[in-house]
């Protein structure tokens, strides 16, 4: 009986073991990203993305392609969100599908965290390499220390050629030229398989001793020091000197092999230049705002004063990168992802042109599937139930001025 027990239990040991290596080489494919996910009001009192334009939709490996715009860092960041004092920007794709080629922010690189300001407006530019074949959504993402991705808008893009004609070439300090698409890989692959056969040899020793029940009964017996035998240190001991003795040897090599490096930079870049944005000639007072739940449309009552030289139109209001728009005053040609444009979306009670010096109180909504499909409208379950967003206003000339705006959301269910 003692026998079977300990065959019965190695046998369930070895299949838990090859049932966890299987599972670390199930990869399965992803396409899209969870920003849905993401608390409402983190989308719509953090960074707001504007004027974005991804230069290509279909871009053959090899190939690169940009993705530029602004983002305004909201003032009424939310107290529960750590600031922006520690940020990175960056690209939410599924995986290592694009490489970064480089990233500028106020037309300075920036290839590590920068430190960005509270209601200031920055422009931006990443350089992606095609890399792997497919259909990618392709996000901005601003990674925020504590803070965590905060993830904008995303556009499919198509990847077309076949992955191993891609090519990764840079030249180090000291002239050689590599590929890291492939470079050292074969190294890769034999300390892989060291490390893997040295985990393997140490689990093979103490699984030919009795496992589980024999040895829970010496436990609860009060035998658990005679588990242990005087060959079983010995062993241990060997292990332990031998993965110190692999250590020191690889290291001293590599040293040897590479006399000149230079560490992973990690420094913060300060001073990051923002756009001088025109300060607006329009106010904009929210009186009230509810979300009406049957009808997925946002209601707002504002006051709107034109202190400017021109008349005015509202055309668009953006939030957590969706865009409600006035189709008479605002037309999109950035192509903007569509499941994020509601190109007729944005309805005001007098949109007639607001004479200068005039003040106007106008009901506005903003009405859409998006808020639902974006989970846009949780955010009347939030503690602190507030929305906010970017107004656009147009004259007859075309200028474009913007207002940001944020109040409280009552929820209506009738």
């Amino acid at each position: 009986m003692k026998i079977f027990k300990d065959k019965v239990a190695k046998l369930s040991f070895v299949a838990l073991l090859i049932t966890m290596t299987a599972a670390m080489f199930y990869t399965p494919t992803a396409s899209a990203h969870g920003e849905k996910s993401q608390a409402a009001f983190m989308r719509m009192r953090t960074i707001h993305w504007f004027d974005l334009n991804w230069s290509k939709e279909e871009v053959p490996v090899n190939d690169t392609m940009t993705i530029s715009g602004k983002f305004f860092v909201f003032t009424g960041w939310p107290e529960t969100v750590d600031k922006p004092e520690i940020s990175f920007l960056n690209i939410g794709i599924p995986g290592p599908v694009f490489i970064r080629a480089g990233s500028w922010i106020g037309g300075q690189l920036v290839p590590r965290s920068v430190s960005l300001e509270l209601g200031e407006t920055y422009e931006f530019k990443v350089l992606l390499k095609a890399r792997r074949p497919g259909d990618w959504h392709v996000h901005t993402m601003l990674n925020v220390k504590g803070g965590g991705p905060i993830i904008g808008p995303g556009k499919w893009v198509t990847v077309t050629g076949s992955m191993s004609s891609f090519v990764n070439p840079i030249t180090t300090l000291t002239g050689e030229t590599v590929d890291l698409e492939n470079y050292n890989l074969s190294n890769t692959y034999f300390w892989h398989a060291l490390w893997y056969g040295f985990g393997i040899l140490w689990v093979a020793y103490w699984a030919r001793k009795p496992m589980f029940v024999p040895r829970l009964i010496a436990v609860d017996a009060g035998k658990a020091d005679s588990l242990i035998t005087g060959a079983d240190r010995k062993v241990a001991l060997g292990f332990a000197v031998g993965a110190i003795a692999i250590v020191a040897a690889s290291m001293g090599s590599t040293n040897d092999k590479f006399p000149i490096t230079t560490p992973l930079q990690a420094g913060l870049l300060r001073g990051i230049k923002s756009i001088e944005m025109p300060v607006p000639t329009v106010a904009v007072k929210i009186e009230d705002a509810t979300y009406r739940v049957p009808g997925r449309a946002m209601q707002m009552t504002m006051t709107i004063t034109n202190n400017g030289d021109s008349a005015v139109r509202l055309g668009e209001f953006n939030t957590a990168g969706v865009r409600f728009m006035d189709a008479n005053v605002a037309q999109d040609e950035s192509g903007y992802p569509d499941d994020l444009l509601a190109e007729e979306g944005l309805t005001v009670s007098d949109n007639s042109p607001l004479a200068p010096g005039q003040k106007r109180t106008v009901q506005v909504t903003a009405s859409d599937a998006a808020w639902e499909v974006y989970r846009l409208a949780d955010l009347i379950y939030d503690p602190d139930s507030r929305f906010a967003g970017l107004l656009f206003f147009w004259d007859a000339a075309g200028n474009r001025q913007l207002v940001t705006i944020d109040a409280p959301l009552i929820p209506t269910f009738i």
